[in-house]
């Protein structure tokens, strides 16, 4: 065996969870080899170094050996090399932080813990109500006496 496919070997070293959904990272262009993207059918060889795009980050694996069959979460680094650069797992990192403030589009309303987070990253936490409704008013007090 020189040669094996690199959807069949990303699914068998557990890069990706089904090798359907490895071969749609493919056709998606998600996975590239010397900055050409590749087919799922592409035959890859020991000492391909391969790039993985899942945003932000683009992971890049060196193959170390060849495996067609799935195997033991143990034995993938036998198989591959992780050669991804530090500066795209800071890409990450700077994510996670800055995660709750950019908040995408239609993900809803932030969780309790979320906002309050984004009110200590902001420094609104004492902001005044803007509509001027005193909460505090005492019983007597009514504007419709």
């Amino acid at each position: 065996m020189n040669e094996v496919r690199i959807d069949r070997w990303m699914w068998a070293t557990r890069l990706f969870k089904t090798r359907t959904v490895a071969a749609e990272a493919c056709r998606k262009g998600r996975v590239s080899i010397g900055g050409v993207n590749v087919k799922p059918s592409r035959m890859i060889g020991v000492g391909t170094v391969l790039q993985i795009r899942k945003p932000p980050v683009t992971f890049s694996f060196k193959v170390l050996a060849l495996a067609e069959n799935r195997m033991g979460a143990g034995r993938v680094p036998e198989y591959l090399e992780n050669v991804t650069p530090p500066d795209q797992y800071e890409l990450l990192e700077m994510g996670r932080i800055s995660g709750f403030v950019d908040r995408a589009r239609g993900t809803g309303r932030p969780t309790k813990k979320e906002r309050r987070e984004l009110e200590q990253f902001t420094g609104d936490a004492d902001t005044p109500d803007p509509s001027g409704f005193d909460f505090g008013a005492e019983e007597g007090d009514t504007a419709c006496d």
